[in-house]
């Protein structure tokens, strides 16, 4: 499942990661792939860029800037019950995208 096209933030530093396969095993959308010992994003539109993967990156190869964006307006709009607003609508409207 796409989530949002291109706008993740999610990064990979290919040259840090030494393919212990933890971003891969903790990503609950399977955006990671091991592919000749190293970490592969895979699917990166369907990262919703929780932080997961980066917080558990020991080696530092793995940035995200988790708690932005749309994704975290749908998150806390469905635990609050709330329309979903991330600010990236038109002006004044209180809507997400």
């Amino acid at each position: 499942m796409i989530y949002l096209k291109d706008v993740t933030t999610l990064r990979l530093d290919t040259t840090a990661c030494t393919g212990c396969g933890r971003c891969a095993e903790v990503c609950a959308r399977a955006v990671f792939e091991m592919r000749e010992r190293k970490s592969v994003i895979i699917k990166p539109d369907a990262c919703i860029e929780c932080g997961a993967c980066a917080k558990n990156c020991a080696y530092g190869a793995i940035t995200v800037t988790s708690g932005v964006g749309c994704a975290a307006a749908f998150i806390n709009g469905m635990l609050t019950g709330n329309a979903p607003e991330c600010g990236c609508g038109p002006k004044g409207s209180s809507g997400c995208c």
